[in-house]
């Protein structure tokens, strides 16, 4: 038998861990039975049962009895029905928020911005552009302009550690209040999949968004992507009404309401 450096449970664990990164299993697809993995991977079945056991303790598997042993699904369901920041919406499922800032500065408004931020051209807007981690897993990219008028100074903050929304509420004053958010799927480009850590060709779900505050002044526009295989989306549907004409004539910007807190 080949000499392994490491026990071969773990050899045998990490063969499966990768099959679970790379998309080969999905959330929910079951595994082979043990004998199968016996003979996949030269092992005995006290070893394979330990590397199975190793990823249900770990939670990339488990194991439903009198049916078998299935990859855990451990995307993150996000509500389309509230408009909440994904610091927020992480810590409601207990996942671990980080971020890795990118760029931090203040720009010069361009025709595209006010469009989208409804202010001057050459009007300050702080770029705010960062990748998003669950768990120390990058998840999601976002770029987020806001106009400085309304936020001035706002750059002093660690956004590495602070969330954007709550730092608008608490400090600012400036509460998002609701949001017009388009969603589409789409291919990610080099910079995105690099920092995604996917291999191309990688689907992405692309967010365009923006919110605006309770006033109706527009507080941010934000693009982002986040990766498909760890987030899921959830949302109420009622039949159309009449009075709901206007709003299904937009589509497919949907109406977000922020969650109380």
């Amino acid at each position: 038998m080949e000499q392994h450096a490491k026990p071969l449970y773990q050899v045998v664990s990490e063969a499966i861990l990768r099959q679970i990164k790379s998309g080969e299993l999905k959330p929910n697809d079951r595994l082979p039975s043990e004998s199968e993995l016996c003979e996949l991977h030269s092992a005995g079945r006290n070893t394979v049962r330990r590397a199975l056991s190793k990823l249900v303790d770990e939670g990339c598997l488990k194991t439903i009895p009198g049916l078998g042993t299935f990859v855990e699904d451990s995307r993150l369901t996000k509500t389309a029905e509230y408009l909440i920041g994904l610091t927020q919406e992480m810590r409601l499922h207990e996942k671990e928020v980080t971020s890795r800032v990118l760029e931090a500065k203040l720009i010069s408004a361009d025709p595209f911005l006010t469009r989208h931020l409804r202010v001057q051209l050459g009007a300050e807007v702080v770029f705010l552009y960062r990748v998003r981690q669950m768990d120390g897993e990058p998840v999601a990219i976002e770029r987020a302009y806001l106009p400085h008028a309304l936020c001035p100074g706002i750059l002093k903050f660690d956004f590495s550690k602070q969330s954007l929304y709550e730092t608008l509420s608490n400090v600012y004053q400036q509460r998002p209040y609701r949001a017009e958010q388009e969603i589409e799927a789409g291919l990610a480009t080099e910079e995105v999949a690099r920092l995604l850590n996917l291999t191309q060709p990688a689907v992405v779900l692309v967010f365009h968004r923006e919110t605006r505050l309770e006033n109706d002044e527009i507080i941010e526009y934000v693009d982002s992507e986040l990766r498909a295989d760890r987030f899921r989306f959830y949302t109420n549907l009622r039949l159309q009404s009449a009075s709901d004409e206007s709003t299904f004539r937009r589509l497919p910007v949907s109406h977000a309401q922020v969650s109380e807190e």
